[in-house]
């Protein structure tokens, strides 16, 4: 493993785990981290009142380039959509779900609700 991937990885750990308690303090209930389906993989799945919510977390070092909201393209977004459309199947078939991106950007945290749709 090359040095920046390890860093990556580190930040992307550290990031989520900074982006679960911030969702905790605003009242989430963190239901799966790392939820794993075909073709992709959804950082958080949390609950907000009577909504599923699916949780990307970007972290990068600063908004230079982009950012990190910036960093989910629509191929990021059609995996999360496919792998939410298997939970809800099987674990909430009948819930409302939404698509929240949480970006770290240095020290800088937002989530944007909605960031996206299905």
């Amino acid at each position: 493993m090359k040095r920046g991937d390890a860093a990556a990885k580190h930040l992307g750990r550290s990031g989520e785990e900074a982006a679960a308690a911030y969702l905790r303090s605003l009242g989430f209930a963190i239901l799966r981290r790392n939820l794993r389906g075909p073709g992709g993989e959804i950082d958080i799945v949390a609950r907000d009142g009577d909504v599923v919510v699916f949780v990307e977390v970007k972290a990068r070092g600063s908004a230079a380039f982009g950012g990190a909201l910036g960093a989910v393209d629509a191929r990021k977004r059609r995996r999360i959509r496919a792998v939410a459309e298997d939970y809800l199947q099987f674990f909430a078939p009948d819930a409302k779900a939404r698509f929240d991106v949480l970006a770290i950007d240095g020290a800088s945290m937002r989530l944007h609700r909605g960031a996206f749709f299905a």
